[in-house]
């Protein structure tokens, strides 16, 4: 649904997951982003689970140098899914908080470690931005 609303949209998209065409799909935004384009990935899957980051996203950075800015909305009235993500679907004339984050950096030479470490820190940066972003709307 995102990728045909950006379509639709002029936006060009890839199309990849850990499930399919994922290793196609990650070398294109690598090479997207080496020629200094600016790439935006839904960072939880086509399945989740909800809030796990996918290591494709820390990886591109790690290749590209590309920095990571996590961003997340709210969206009042809006329709939420009963699916695994929760997906949040804004109803036309709707108010909508965007909370961009602060810039995730991914060292090139980063160990496992290191990785999982970062990995981690944005997981839960992400989940905090999206509790404020909702939290916009309770005030």
């Amino acid at each position: 649904m995102i990728a045909q609303t950006l379509h639709r949209l002029g936006f060009r998209t890839v199309r990849g997951s850990s499930t399919r065409g994922g290793k196609k799909a990650f070398h294109e935004m690598v090479r997207a982003l080496k020629e200094g384009k600016v790439c935006t990935i839904v960072p939880d899957g086509p399945t989740g689970p909800r809030h796990k980051l996918k290591p494709g996203v820390i990886y591109m950075a790690q290749q590209t140098g590309a920095p990571i800015f996590p961003l997340c909305f709210s969206a009042r009235p809006a329709l939420q899914f009963r699916s695994w993500d929760r997906f949040v679907f804004p109803l036309p004339f709707s108010r909508v908080f965007v909370s961009v984050g602060k810039m995730f950096t991914v060292p090139a030479d980063a160990d496992d470690r290191q990785l999982a470490q970062i990995r981690a820190e944005l997981e839960g940066y992400m989940v905090e931005q999206e509790r404020k972003a909702d939290a916009f709307f309770q005030s």
